[in-house]
């Protein structure tokens, strides 16, 4: 397995768990300025003495210092266009750069700014809507975001939160294993699907058809 992590400008972890996956990963991406700039606050909790550096800072450069962009001036990747977020641009420059990357933690993609939160999180859908990319995944402190396409088997185990949104007004899921089943659900807005709690340690979720949902778990 080779895994990546894109660290935005959102809250950045102090739990293990995300702060394990950074000193995991194989590959370290920062988003523009806001990102490095956490990175080296807090890379000697995570890798101690050894003073990791990112592999590569990419974006518009909009938050970066003159300073920090001087000394960092090697691994900026400066892309100008606006068409794209900073975490779109990091994911796309993974994938170009690092195609044997199998697995990607965004972490630090939430918190801070709601606008930032729901736009990351939406756009997880769009990239694994593709379907021929690696595993993905938004870990915060408090949550694990991911995307599913079609029917499928989460092993959450017993007790989980759960919650599940898609933009497809026409989807219908049908759910075993959460407290309150899925399969009436319109999801004509962000809450209705919301705060589920699973009672098994496999949810079963089936899709109507093939198309795109979030699921958030603690």
């Amino acid at each position: 397995m080779n895994s990546a992590v894109i660290i935005g400008g959102g809250e950045f972890p102090r739990k293990e768990y995300p702060r394990e996956l950074i000193r995991r990963a194989d590959i370290i991406v920062c988003c523009d300025g806001n990102a490095l700039r956490s990175f080296l606050r807090n890379r000697r909790g995570i890798f101690g003495d050894d003073a990791r550096e990112p592999d590569a800072v990419v974006g518009d450069m909009d938050s970066m210092p003159g300073k920090l962009a001087r000394e960092y001036s090697r691994l900026i990747v400066r892309v100008e266009e606006q068409d794209d977020n900073d975490q779109t641009k990091a994911y796309n420059l993974v994938r170009e750069r690092w195609p044997e990357v199998d697995t990607i933690h965004f972490i630090a993609g939430t918190g801070k700014r709601e606008d930032h939160t729901i736009g990351n999180l939406g756009l997880l859908m769009e990239y694994a809507r593709k379907g021929d990319g690696p595993a993905l995944d938004m870990v915060s402190d408090y949550s694990t975001a991911f995307a599913v396409t079609d029917s499928c088997e989460l092993f959450l185990g017993k007790g989980r939160r759960v919650s599940l949104f898609s933009p497809d007004n026409s989807l219908r899921i049908k759910s075993k294993g959460l407290e309150w089943q899925t399969g009436d659900v319109v999801f004509d807005n962000w809450w209705p699907a919301t705060l589920n709690r699973s009672t098994e340690d496999v949810v079963e979720l089936e899709f109507s058809h093939r198309s795109i949902a979030l699921i958030i778990t603690d």
